[in-house]
């Protein structure tokens, strides 16, 4: 396993050595992560969080992080002598990969001494951030498909890691494979992917590059039939090789279309497959989808039956930031809660303070989720009693729940600086993934101008954020 210990920003040892200098570096401090709304955002699909504790787990300066440090002529021996020693010893509550979130909500808190919550920020941010992002991406292209999304970006991603973690979120976000072998190997997830037009351009004919394929993949023969023409071209001779495979006993598995006006040579090549007795044969196409396309070419009518999705899903390429932050609600002095809170002119960017947990309501009867709430440490919601929920900025969208059930969003993922819950494999995280994604109505989820889904604060947490920033205003 690499040290990731210095993946961070200097000011966050920076920092750390002023901390240590006023005897601060010990004091308790809780940091939540979360993100703002965006006009992009509907809803996400949290990840990235087994990278963060396997992150934690290996927290540690090693001799040669701690010369690089010195070099930089900046820190004092004994803040450098106390590096040398440090490991994570803070607690962490965090969802579970794989589960719905939306903005404002805490969904990884770190509880530390405060040298070890700040310097932590940058890494926990880049494994999360990243990876919910594509995740997120990855479910909306999936909804969209209703399936049968292969991953295929790893040669458009910005970078290595880039391409195996965004592999590794696409499969959380519902895709059933990846080109990436790497990501196979180190996820244990399906791989996929059959010939580049390279292949077929290296041959005299098209014809003897499909038959040369046939040859060494008789049982998973999968034909790219876009090189030269299509339809006259392309699947004519796919067809031809189709049959002489029949007559040696095997069954082909289809073609694939890369280029092109995918909704009319998909039902033209649908048609002509069918005629020619391959009504099970399927049809891959590829070359520059995303969500918006994938519903664009399915309302066509487009015959089409696999998809591999490659630049906009890897990049996210509509977003390419998720912007979740990490910020400080609260310090302890003498073993109390000392509430924090992060003002601006902008009512988006004013932090909810204090230590927090955050829950779900569902309707008893459907099953169906009606809104979160976050609230402060320590409540309790009965749901034997109605409860009146109301927007956090305008406060008189209010609504009474009723015949409700109620669920803890987040897991203790460290106590004491000990990883308390093991990594879950990844076909678990899909599966729990689209579980959680059932129980919310369409119009949360739809890509056209979905509805708002309901992220409210307790009474209590509201009366807090609303005397802090009384308390703050004119400093």
């Amino acid at each position: 396993m690499r040290n990731l210990t210095l993946l961070t920003d200097l000011y966050q040892l920076t920092m750390g050595q002023g901390y240590f200098n006023e005897d601060k570096h010990e004091q308790r401090a809780v940091f939540d992560v979360f993100f703002r709304p965006n006009r992009l955002i509907t809803y996400s699909v949290a990840a990235g969080m087994e990278q963060a504790a396997e992150y934690l787990e290996n927290l540690h300066f090693d001799a040669d992080d701690i010369a690089y440090l010195r070099s930089l002529g900046i820190f004092s021996e004994d803040y450098l002598a106390y590096l040398s020693r440090l490991r994570f010893t803070g607690d962490v509550r965090a969802v579970r990969e794989g589960e719905i979130v939306f903005p404002y909500e805490p969904i990884f808190t770190v509880s530390a001494p405060m040298l070890e919550a700040q310097l932590v920020e940058t890494a926990i941010l880049t494994f999360i951030n990243h990876q919910t992002l594509i995740a997120s991406k990855a479910a909306k292209i999936c909804a969209a498909a209703g399936g049968g999304v292969m991953e295929f970006g790893l040669r458009r991603a910005q970078g290595a890691d880039a391409g195996v973690y965004g592999a590794r979120a696409a499969m959380i976000g519902g895709c059933v494979g990846t080109s990436n072998v790497y990501a196979g190997k180190l996820f244990h997830v399906p791989v996929s992917g059959t010939m580049a037009h390279s292949w077929v351009m290296n041959f005299p004919s098209e014809l003897e590059a499909f038959r040369a394929y046939a040859r060494s993949f008789p049982n998973g023969c999968l034909l790219l039939v876009d090189t030269y023409d299509t339809l006259k071209s392309g699947v004519p001779n796919a067809i031809r090789v189709f049959r002489e495979l029949r007559e040696q006993g095997h069954e082909p598995l289809g073609i694939r279309l890369d280029s092109g006006d995918l909704a009319y040579l998909s039902k033209k090549a649908r048609a002509m497959l069918d005629e020619a007795g391959f009504e099970k044969t399927v049809i891959c196409a590829s070359g520059d989808l995303d969500e918006a396309l994938i519903l664009s070419l399915k309302e066509q009518g487009a015959c089409i039956d696999t998809w591999g999705v490659g630049t906009k899903l890897i990049t996210s390429a509509d977003m390419p930031a998720l912007g979740g932050v990490y910020k400080l609600a609260a310090v302890y002095e003498d073993g109390k809660e000392i509430p924090k809170i992060k003002l601006s002119d902008t009512t988006e960017k004013i932090t909810n303070p204090g230590v927090k947990e955050v829950c779900r309501f569902y309707d008893k009867k459907t099953g169906k989720a009606i809104a979160d709430y976050i609230m402060r440490a320590g409540e309790k919601v009965d749901p034997e009693k109605p409860l009146t929920i109301f927007h956090p900025v305008d406060t008189w969208k209010r609504m009474t729940l009723e015949n409700f059930t109620v669920r803890d969003l987040r897991e203790d993922l460290f106590r004491g600086g000990k990883r308390i819950v093991s990594a879950r494999p990844l076909a678990e995280i899909a599966a729990y993934r689209a579980e959680e994604m059932s129980h919310f109505w369409e119009e949360y989820l739809r890509l056209d101008m979905p509805h708002i889904y309901k992220v409210d604060l307790s009474d209590a947490l509201y009366a807090l954020k609303q005397q802090l920033v009384e308390s703050h205003r004119g400093l």
